[in-house]
């Protein structure tokens, strides 16, 4: 399938927000690290990430999670005039956050916990509304 990153980082966080907004904490975090993964791979590649014809990362760095995704958008958006604008808060708010955890019992996840890496994903959300109102993504 080709990858659509712009939609998968709006699917999951409109998913994420609904399940934050009735305690269903363990998947809105999982859901939560997607959107601002996905967001942030959409500017990547607007900042100059190479893509397959497929739109997948040609990269390895730059196939993984939110968790390492985070430093490496820095790499493109300071090699990049159009970047300029587009800093990420620090610190990374997902430097614990693993894709992994989708396995963890859902009692290991607490409002106050998912909170910070809804706080991330909404920083990513304010850039992509940026790029967007800025003419970068259309």
């Amino acid at each position: 399938m080709q990858a659509d990153f712009l939609d998968a980082h709006e699917r999951h966080w409109y998913d994420a927000d609904r399940l934050f907004s009735t305690g269903r904490y363990a998947n809105a975090d999982h859901l939560f690290g997607m959107a601002a993964e996905c967001g942030l791979k959409r500017l990547m590649m607007k900042f100059g990430m190479m893509v397959s014809t497929e739109g997948k990362p040609k990269e390895r760095d730059d196939r993984e999670h939110v968790d390492k995704i985070w430093a490496r958008f820095e790499s493109y958006r300071s090699g990049s005039v159009e970047g300029r604008d587009y800093g990420l808060p620090t610190p990374n708010p997902f430097d614990k956050w693993h894709a992994s955890d989708r396995y963890a019992h859902q009692s290991n996840f607490s409002q106050a916990g998912v909170q910070l890496h809804q706080a991330g994903a909404v920083a990513i959300c304010e850039l992509i509304k940026k790029a967007q109102r800025e003419g970068l993504l259309v």
